[in-house]
C-alpha cells in the first residue's frame, strides 16, 4: 500500500506533463479568436481596451483618430495622432467639439464636456474573430455643422452590431472652428485652401478606418458612410470630393441639408451669399472687434468657449479648389461623384422643427424669402403662399422640406443615372408620437434607423408599430451596407430610383412604393435657382 502510494507520487510529473500537453493541444486546436481576441485591440497608434456588452458585442469609446486641433493646429488640416506606449482605456466617450447647448437641450439633456481636443471616434463590433471581415458603417452626426456629437444616446451602435455590422461614429470640428475660411488661412495653406476643416476631419476618420478596422473584425473594402441633416450634407460633400476616393463603398444621406446659402466659393460670391473668405473676415472682426488685432495668431489664441458664445457664424460647404474643386451640384450633374450605391431620403415634415423663424408674421416670412431669392422671391412665394398668418405653418413646413432637403436629395439621386451604381430614395412618413404637432419631423427617422427609439421631446416607449418599422428600417440599412442593395429577407421591395419613374419607398404606417415625389415643386425650384445663377 505504501509502495503503491510512493509509485503514484513518483508519476505526478509525468501525469502533469501529459495533462499540460493535452491542454496545449486543445488550445492550439481552438480558433484564433479564442486565444487572441480580447477587449484589447492594437491600432496603428497603440493598444486600446474596450468593454464587453451583451451578445458578445464589444464597444470601444473615445479613440483619437487625429491629433488635437489646438494652438497652432487650429484651422489646419488634421494631423496624425501621436502614438502611445501604454494600454489606452477606451471605455469612456471623449470630449465633444465646442458648441452651444442648443441641440442637447432640444433632446431634454445637457451638453457633455466639450473641448477643442475632440477628434474621437467610437466603435461597436460583434466580431468574435478579427478575421471575420464584417461590413462597416461610419456614422456622421447632424446639427447644422455647428452642433451635435457622436455619442448622443440616439446613435448607440448596439442595434447595428446585432445585425452583423461594425458601427463607427465620429466627431468632427464644428462651427467657426470647423468651417472658417479666411484669406490669411488660404495664404498660409500649401494648397491655397481654407475652411472645410470639419470635412477634412471626416476624411481623417475614414482613413483611420482603412488602417485599423480589420483589427476589430471589419472589412476596409466594405465601408458605408451615412449621416443625417448636416451628416447628410457631409455625405453630399464627401461624394463629390476627389480626396475621398477609395475611403468608402456605399453611402446613405438622410435628409441632406443643402441650401442656397450653405454652399459658396472661397473667393467668389454666389447669387445668394458672400464668398467664404468674405464671411470669414466679417466673422473675425465680429470676434475681436473693429479696432482689435485680427491676425491669425490672435485668432488662434482666442478662447474657444468665448468664440462659440459670440455666435454670428453660419457654416458652409466651401468650394476651395482642393477638397471641393467645383460646386457639388455641378459634380453630380456631370456624373463625376463617387460611383457607389446610394440611398437618399427625406421626411414628410422636415420644416416643422425650423419654421419658428418664419411664422412670426406674413411680413417676416416674405422678407426671409426675399433675402434669399431676391428677384426670384415672388416665384417662390407663389409656390408656397401664406397670405394669412394661419397659412404660415403649412407654407413654411412645405417650403423648408422641399427647398432645404428634398430638392438637393433628388439632385443626388438623379446623378446615379450617369454612373453604374444604383440609387434608392425613401420618404419617411410616420408622425412623431412624442411631438404629434411636428408630424414626421426632421430627424424623426433616427430612432427607427438605430433601433434606439430616442429623440426630441418627451420620451415615449415604442409600441408594436414602432418596433415593426424600426426592425424593417435597420434591416434595409444593414442589408444595403452588406450588398449595396437594401432588398432581401422578405421585406417589401424597394425599387431603384431611375429617370422617368423616379421611384421611392414610403416608410411609415404603411410601406409602399411611389413615383415622382414632389416632382413639380422640385422642378420649379431647380428653375428658379438656375435663373439666379444665370444672372450672376
Amino acid at each position: 500500500m505504501i509502495q503503491s502510494k510512493v509509485s503514484g507520487l513518483q508519476n505526478v510529473p509525468v501525469i502533469l506533463a501529459i495533462l499540460l500537453a493535452m491542454a496545449l493541444f486543445l488550445v492550439m486546436a481552438l480558433p484564433l479568436s479564442a486565444v487572441d481576441w480580447t477587449d484589447s485591440v492594437r491600432t496603428h497608434s497603440g493598444l486600446v481596451s474596450g468593454e464587453g456588452l451583451e451578445d458578445g458585442i464589444r464597444v470601444f469609446r473615445g479613440i483619437p483618430f487625429a491629433a488635437p486641433p489646438v494652438g497652432d493646429l487650429r484651422w489646419r488640416p488634421p494631423q496624425e495622432v501621436a502614438p502611445w506606449d501604454e494600454m489606452r482605456n477606451a471605455t469612456e466617450f471623449g470630449a465633444v467639439c465646442p458648441q452651444p447647448p442648443t441641440l442637447a437641450a432640444m433632446g431634454g439633456g445637457t451638453l457633455p464636456e466639450f473641448s477643442e481636443d475632440c477628434l474621437f471616434l467610437n466603435l461597436w463590433t460583434p466580431a468574435q474573430d478579427p478575421d471575420e471581415a464584417l461590413p462597416v458603417m461610419v456614422w456622421i452626426h447632424g446639427g447644422g455643422l455647428s452642433l451635435g456629437y457622436s455619442n448622443q444616446e440616439i446613435y448607440d451602435g448596439v442595434g447595428f452590431a446585432k445585425h452583423g455590422i461594425v458601427l463607427v461614429s465620429i466627431n468632427y470640428r464644428l462651427g467657426p472652428l470647423g468651417f472658417l475660411a479666411h484669406p490669411e488661412l488660404s495664404a498660409e495653406s500649401a494648397d491655397g485652401a481654407s475652411g472645410n476643416y470639419g470635412f477634412l476631419d471626416q476624411l481623417a476618420a475614414l482613413e483611420w478606418v482603412q488602417k485599423n478596422i480589420a483589427a476589430f473584425g471589419g472589412d476596409p473594402d466594405t465601408v458605408t458612410i451615412f449621416g443625417e441633416s448636416a451628416g447628410g450634407t457631409s455625405v453630399f460633400a464627401l461624394l463629390t470630393s476627389p480626396m475621398s476616393e477609395g475611403l468608402f463603398h456605399r453611402a446613405i444621406a438622410e435628409s441632406p441639408w443643402v441650401t442656397e446659402t450653405n454652399v459658396t466659393y472661397q473667393s467668389k460670391a454666389t447669387p445668394f451669399v458672400a464668398s467664404g473668405e468674405a464671411q470669414g473676415v466679417e466673422f473675425a472682426r465680429l470676434l475681436v472687434g473693429e479696432d482689435a488685432d485680427a491676425s491669425l495668431p490672435a485668432l488662434r489664441a482666442f478662447d474657444a468657449d468665448e468664440m462659440i458664445k459670440k455666435g454670428g457664424f453660419s457654416p458652409f460647404i466651401n468650394v476651395d479648389r482642393w477638397f471641393m474643386p467645383e460646386a457639388p451640384e455641378t459634380t453630380f450633374a456631370a456624373g463625376r461623384q463617387r460611383n457607389v450605391p446610394l440611398i437618399v431620403g427625406t421626411n414628410a415634415n422636415e420644416g416643422t422643427m425650423f419654421m419658428a423663424a418664419f411664422i412670426q408674421s406674413v411680413e417676416s416670412y416674405e422678407k426671409a424669402l426675399d433675402e434669399t431669392y431676391g428677384d426670384q422671391s415672388k416665384a417662390v412665394l407663389a409656390m408656397y403662399p401664406a397670405a394669412l398668418k394661419e397659412d404660415l405653418a403649412k407654407a413654411a413646413d412645405r417650403f423648408i422640406t422641399d427647398a432645404w432637403f428634398l430638392r438637393p436629395g433628388r439632385a443626388m439621386l438623379r446623378a446615379t443615372s450617369k454612373v453604374s451604381s444604383p440609387g434608392y430614395q425613401y420618404h419617411f412618413t410616420r408622425a412623431s408620437r412624442a411631438i404629434p404637432a411636428w408630424g414626421a419631423h426632421h430627424a424623426a427617422e433616427l430612432g427607427y434607423v438605430f433601433n434606439t427609439y430616442a429623440g426630441f421631446g418627451p420620451q415615449v416607449d415604442p409600441n408594436a408599430e414602432d418596433l415593426d418599422l424600426g426592425a424593417t428600417m435597420i434591416d434595409y440599412w444593414s442589408q444595403f451596407a452588406k450588398t449595396g442593395d437594401p432588398n432581401g429577407n422578405g421585406r417589401p421591395h424597394w425599387p431603384v430610383h431611375q429617370p422617368g419613374s423616379e421611384a421611392y419607398l414610403e416608410l411609415g404606417d404603411t410601406i409602399r412604393s411611389g413615383t415622382k415625389l414632389r416632382k413639380a415643386a422640385c422642378d420649379a425650384l431647380d428653375g428658379i435657382i438656375a435663373k439666379a445663377h444665370a444672372a450672376l
